[in-house]
């Protein structure tokens, strides 16, 4: 051993020198821990957020083409010489069901221009509706904006019995089950026949289901003999019935009107 003066001072420095590659090394195996932490988390988050998810789309329920087709119609007492005598309707059955040949083509665009403009196109769901949808919800803090399908809003009425759930929660459970269920029924059902159920389904106001009823109701016509201005009217009530009712709340009716319309131009639906 040297305990010279010169050999003190040189195992004082070696000491030193010591101490801080120790803390580096203790520094370092705390922050190794804690990315190890980091990624059992993230893994356990991941399999937990997908275990969830197939429990949630697991509990979706069995459908079949007869399940999302619209129930209940109005029933018409006839003499036994043909003449009309009644009709028998509650308010959940005050729908006639009118075949989609039978549906003005400008009465269909003006419903898919407002609610659903790719719906030629897309397989059930629509991505960049919900990528848009999810990018103004977080711009704006309005999670309102909706980007279901005419298909899923098929499904939101006459499945999920219009939606009306009571939490958050339970809203996006029945997103996703909505949303996996539009897949499916769209390689069971043309885009036709959907289209069809839709529009004989839709709660037009006033006690109005579908679009023959409602024809008769605002405009006392046959849905085949609606203009373009009738059309667009009966478009604009589907999203709230009551606010844009054309009888109540013709000003707003009006409004969501001229949207319509201008989506129709912008989809080349109709010109200028």
């Amino acid at each position: 051993m040297d305990y010279s003066k010169h050999g003190t001072q040189k195992k004082e420095k070696h000491i030193r020198s010591d101490i801080p590659k120790a803390k580096h090394k203790v520094s370092f195996n705390i922050f190794r821990i804690f990315i190890f932490l980091l990624i059992t988390i993230g893994v356990m988050g991941i399999a937990a957020g997908v275990g969830g998810m197939k429990g949630v789309l697991d509990s979706a329920p069995e459908i079949s083409v007869e399940d999302v087709m619209p129930q209940g119609y109005k029933s018409f007492i006839y003499d036994r010489d043909g003449n009309l005598l009644t009709q028998l309707y509650q308010p959940e059955t005050n729908r006639i069901q009118k075949d989609i040949g039978e549906i003005p083509k400008v009465l269909q665009n003006a419903f898919i221009a407002l609610e659903d403009e790719r719906f030629w196109e897309h397989n059930g769901i629509d991505p960049k509706g919900i990528v848009r949808a999810f990018f103004v919800g977080i711009t704006s803090g309005d999670f309102s904006e909706g980007a279901s399908t005419l298909t899923q809003q098929l499904l939101k009425l006459n499945v999920f019995g219009g939606g009306a759930e009571s939490s958050m929660l339970l809203k996006f459970k029945r997103k996703f089950q909505e949303q996996y269920l539009a897949l499916e029924l769209e390689k069971n059902m043309s885009k036709e026949e959907i289209l069809e159920a839709y529009l004989n389904t839709i709660n037009l106001g006033s006690n109005t289901l579908g679009v023959k009823v409602a024809a008769r109701r605002y405009f006392n016509k046959e849905v085949s003999d609606l203009t373009l201005a009738e059309c667009t009217v009966l478009a604009s009530i589907t999203s709230n019935p009551s606010r844009y009712n054309p009888i109540t709340n013709p000003e707003n009716n009006n409004t969501r009107r001229q949207i319509v319309l201008q989506n129709m131009v912008d989809q080349n639906y109709i010109s200028k």
